[in-house]
């Protein structure tokens, strides 16, 4: 019978959902060296935990995360909460000797992301930090022909993560829109993943430079709705003022000489979670759109002229990443599968002492890049990234 490795989850709402079902599904399709245990869930609000625990499967419940740590009965702190919450949760944890798997952003600054990381590195625990669209099928494909030299040397980098959901003025004052508990709106929240893509698949980041945009800069805090309270003008809702962009604009470049940029927006009408990227280089091209996620748009030079084109590869094949563990070819999979790939992928490396990427390392060089930006918006200048 396999080792067990008994899991706690702090944080319970869509990432709560989204690393629940990665850890029921990892066993069922995959040969983890480790079986996973949904051991504890842990959430402020106890109904609301319990009725998650509930549904998932978890043993378990707190309402505190220091005792979800002081627990001898866990060895993985599985970190789904708000941004500023991260860092004394992951310290707190790595200094028990937990593993740690953590949601993106990393944390608040890159100070607090720095400290994570040599905590963790003190400890010797495994440290994860969940950009999990690299473990796409069509974005590992997108690194395996840049590694081949299929694309040649590459010249260009665009990136967008574009949504909408707090188009509305009326839309209240949620936790993501305020600096104390977020850092920073879309620029973090959005360009972590895309500053991470373009991490994995090109290279480091040298300088950039970046404007923001506020679109709303005050919205209705929390519950207060329109009938917050009455006055002798009439109906009056409260309002708080939102401390963090609405969008952002960043041009870099990158130590291997490529020039790239990146656009975050929540203001983006019509998008709901549209990520994409386009690769130019001296022999070929890659664009990959994540509403179409199981495609990579490839075009190479070494193509005859009269069959040259940009064509459409599916990645559902058993020789493409993961695949062959899910489905027969043409079987797609969906957003939910790339958590299913970091849980194995981080299993093997529990059980081997092997790291694991992305990890805390890279999360601070991600912060890095987005920590400089900002104070190039600040300033008007391009920054070269520490």
């Amino acid at each position: 019978m396999k080792k067990e490795l008994r899991i706690a989850i702090i944080g319970h709402n869509f990432m709560g959902k989204a690393h629940s079902n990665a850890w029921l599904q990892v066993s069922k399709f995959f040969d983890p060296p480790l079986r996973p245990v949904l051991q504890v869930a842990c959430g402020r609000d106890e109904p609301a935990v319990r009725a998650f625990a509930q549904r998932w499967g978890w043993q378990h419940v707190e309402t505190d995360w220091r005792r979800v740590i002081a627990r001898d009965d866990v060895d993985v702190i599985d970190i789904a909460v708000p941004t500023h919450l991260h860092h004394d949760i992951a310290v707190a944890a790595a200094r028990a000797g937990k593993h740690l798997f953590c949601e993106k952003p990393m944390a608040l600054t890159a100070a607090e992301a720095e400290n994570m990381l040599a905590v963790a590195q003190s400890a010797g625990v495994r440290h994860y930090l969940n950009h999990n669209y690299r473990r796409c099928p069509a974005v590992q494909l997108a690194r395996r022909l840049i590694d081949e030299g299929r694309i040649g040397r590459i010249f260009h980098w665009r990136g967008a993560y574009q949504q909408d959901w707090i188009v509305d003025p009326d839309f209240p004052l949620t936790w993501q829109l305020q600096k104390e508990t977020a850092g920073s709106g879309p620029h973090a929240d959005l360009n972590s993943h895309s500053v991470d893509l373009a991490h994995f698949l090109v290279g480091d980041i040298r300088t950039v430079s970046c404007l923001t945009a506020n679109f709303v800069r005050e919205r209705p805090l929390p519950g207060q709705g329109a009938t917050a309270f009455s006055s002798g003008l009439g109906v009056v809702t409260q309002k708080g003022a939102v401390t963090v962009e609405d969008a952002s604009l960043m041009h870099a470049e990158f130590a291997c000489g490529a020039i790239g940029s990146f656009e975050s927006s929540r203001f983006a009408t019509g998008r709901k979670n549209h990520n994409t990227f386009e690769i130019y280089g001296s022999e070929g091209s890659l664009t990959f759109d994540l509403e179409r996620m199981n495609e990579l748009q490839f075009f190479s030079r070494s193509d005859p002229g009269h069959a040259q084109g940009f064509r459409t590869i599916l990645a559902t094949e058993s020789s493409h990443a993961y695949v062959a563990n899910w489905w027969p070819p043409g079987h797609i999979i969906g957003y939910e599968h790339g958590f299913v790939h970091g849980v194995v992928d981080f299993l093997q490396a529990v059980a081997s002492g092997e790291p694991i990427a992305p990890d805390f390392s890279d999360g601070v060089k991600c912060i890095k890049v987005l920590d400089a930006a900002l104070r190039s918006a600040a300033t008007g200048l391009r920054v070269r990234v520490d």
